[in-house]
């Protein structure tokens, strides 16, 4: 049959096996699998390793040949001969929830075409597309080249599950993930993530506790007070690079704030309400190829007579790490507090005219039935610092999914056409002619 017939024959197993394809979704989004570095279970948890078993078993089940590597990252091959011509990376871990979800956050809840769960867009949702597309190739018969799926256990704490991979086994020369946006995320920008503190003592201010991870915009500050009382701060999550999808909590409650503290008023002129791109703290670059850059306080806690802060940044491709985070760390330092941690990464930029983009955007408009074009965005994929890989999918650039956030979900339509991207990607790269 030709591609056009294949995409047809796709769409219609996938219906056909709709109910088994959620219930493997409903199981991965039960296992809790938030990854924590220190737990006694090596290297990321009880929850990652469950995850990444779930991961492995899937993959068995195949009949791919498969390898854990020390509970870091799993991995199977679709065939024993050869070496892969191609890598599929998704992420079995997920970020902290709140107690402010609508739904349980690790049970899969479908509603009104959409559907809810912690992981279900990132990356758990696209991760079962995967493996369902593999099970529609082999259950077709078709005659593949061998490609390599990976799961991972750590992304969302800074990807060290891939470092581990990588001193390992190399990836194949061909790799994309579903971990970003489709058409084909070819652009993605630096990142900063900075930590800060100084000593903390107000007449009026007993603890401040604002936000659970630094790359996620913060939906509550709580503020308790020596009188006795607290005060509450509402605002919704987001993505930290997408801080113009939430409502900062922390920024919320500084800007209302009218007590003395240097401190407090110091953050509260650095980080208006409102403002995305950093333009007060000396920055607000952008470019013509990946926009404009990102700026955000996401962090604010009392710890040990501390005020504790941390700051997501993305910035564009025509700048660098040292200039980013130099600006940031003496505007910080300029309103009395100290250092404690600064990393980041480099921007990552892949030619979209070269042949793997180019198959990729065929395959997005043979099933969305749309000419699709390379984009740019301020998330770190899965594949930010792999050369010559890019992300497909697993969203649209329109659609707010809420990741990382409250209530995170995926329609069942965008649900549907991760599962036929997927199968038809593998076969234009892999499909023995």
């Amino acid at each position: 049959m030709d591609k056009t017939q294949l995409a047809a024959a796709f769409a219609e197993y996938f219906d056909k096996h709709m109910d088994e394809i959620l219930s493997d979704l409903g199981e991965i989004i039960a296992i809790e699998s938030i990854a924590d570095e220190n737990s006694d279970v090596r290297p990321f948890g009880e929850g990652s390793a469950k995850a990444l078993a779930w991961g492995e078993a899937k993959l068995k089940s195949l009949g791919m040949t498969t390898k854990n590597f020390d509970n870091y990252a799993v991995r199977g091959d679709f065939n024993t001969d050869g070496e892969p011509v191609l890598g599929i990376l998704a992420h079995l871990d997920t970020v902290p929830v709140s107690s402010n979800w609508s739904y349980s956050p690790f049970e899969l809840t479908r509603k009104d075409g959409v559907l809810y769960g912690r992981g279900t867009i990132d990356d758990k949702g696209p991760a079962t597309a995967v493996l369902w597309a593999v099970k529609a190739i082999r259950d077709m018969g078709l005659p593949m080249k061998n490609f390599r799926v990976i799961f991972g256990g750590n992304e969302e704490n800074g990807c060290t599950d891939m470092e581990y991979y990588e001193s390992c086994e190399k990836f194949p020369p061909m790799v994309f993930t579903p971990d970003g946006s489709f058409p084909v995320l070819n652009c993605e920008k630096g990142m900063v993530h900075m930590t800060f503190s100084a000593p903390f003592k107000d007449s009026e201010i007993v603890s401040v506790d604002a936000g659970m991870a630094i790359n996620a915009i913060p939906d509550r500050c709580t503020v308790a007070y020596k009188d006795g009382t607290s005060s509450v701060t509402e605002g919704h999550s987001a993505h930290g690079s997408r801080p113009e999808n939430g409502d900062n909590a922390v920024t919320k409650f500084l800007s209302g704030y009218v007590g003395n503290n240097a401190l407090l008023l110091g953050l509260k002129k650095l980080f208006p309400h409102g403002e995305f791109d950093g333009t007060t703290c000396g920055l607000g670059f952008e470019d013509s190829v990946s926009g404009k850059m990102t700026c955000a306080l996401t962090v604010l806690k009392t710890k040990e007579d501390r005020l504790c802060g941390g700051i997501d940044i993305r910035f564009p491709i025509d700048r660098s790490y040292d200039e980013i985070s130099t600006i940031i760390k003496d505007a910080v330092c300029g309103i009395g507090f100290e250092i404690d941690t600064c990393e980041g990464m480099e921007p990552h930029y892949v030619d979209e005219n070269s042949d793997f983009v180019q198959a990729l955007l065929r395959v997005y408009e043979r099933v969305k039935g749309e000419k699709g074009s390379c984009i740019a965005e301020g998330g770190i994929t899965y594949v930010h610092n792999t050369p010559g890989a890019v992300a497909f999918g697993a969203e649209f650039p329109w659609e707010n999914n809420n990741m990382h956030g409250d209530d995170e979900h995926i329609s069942m339509d965008t649900f549907r056409l991760n599962l036929n991207m997927y199968a038809n990607a593998i076969t234009e790269l892999c499909l023995i002619d």
